[in-house]
């Protein structure tokens, strides 16, 4: 085995490590039983406009549109420690409190273009946040009912497998 097969292996095996509790979340499971983080109607419309920087609406609807902040509450609140929440809500509210430094502004007030430069600071100041949100945003999103048949191809009910089928130009990928 060489290097780049090696460290391709550990990637997928860290990779599924890290996003276990969005799994979870997914399959609606629960494993925090202990105390969690409350969240305020402030927190979740951020949350709101938070994914919808990382998912926007275009031709498809967008992670608001989907309610992909009501996954992210449900998620962390379920599967996620309380020490991770309190993590991840307080990167939530640091980006509001640089939103207001920087723009003077809450981070829902700003325009298209300064919620974009507020998240791009975002990735650079507090990258590890970002990455949760990112990829909680992106599961909430494409389970979604949104999400799964309207920015991925989808067919209720499926034919044979068929396990290599080549996209035509500009196709959409399959939902699973």
């Amino acid at each position: 085995m060489n290097r780049r097969d090696a460290i391709q292996h550990v990637a997928l095996l860290l990779g599924g490590m890290i996003s276990v509790p969005a799994m979870a979340g997914v399959n609606g499971q629960i494993l925090n039983f202990g105390e969690s983080v409350p969240v305020t109607a402030e927190q979740e419309a951020l949350l709101a406009d938070l994914a919808d920087v990382i998912i926007p609406t275009t031709s498809t609807p967008g992670a608001k549109a989907a309610g992909v902040e009501k996954f992210i509450v449900r998620v962390m609140r379920d599967c996620y420690p309380k020490d991770d929440q309190e993590k991840f809500y307080s990167g939530l509210t640091q980006l509001n409190t640089d939103s207001r430094s920087s723009f003077g502004k809450s981070f829902v007030e700003l325009d298209a273009k300064q919620k974009n430069d507020a998240v791009k600071a975002l990735t650079a100041s507090n990258k590890p946040f970002f990455l949760r949100m990112k990829e909680l945003t992106v599961t909430g999103y494409f389970t979604s009912e949104i999400g799964a048949t309207k920015a991925l191809e989808y067919l209720p009910i499926p034919g044979r497998f068929e396990g290599c089928v080549p996209l035509k130009p500009g196709q959409k990928a399959w939902a699973l």
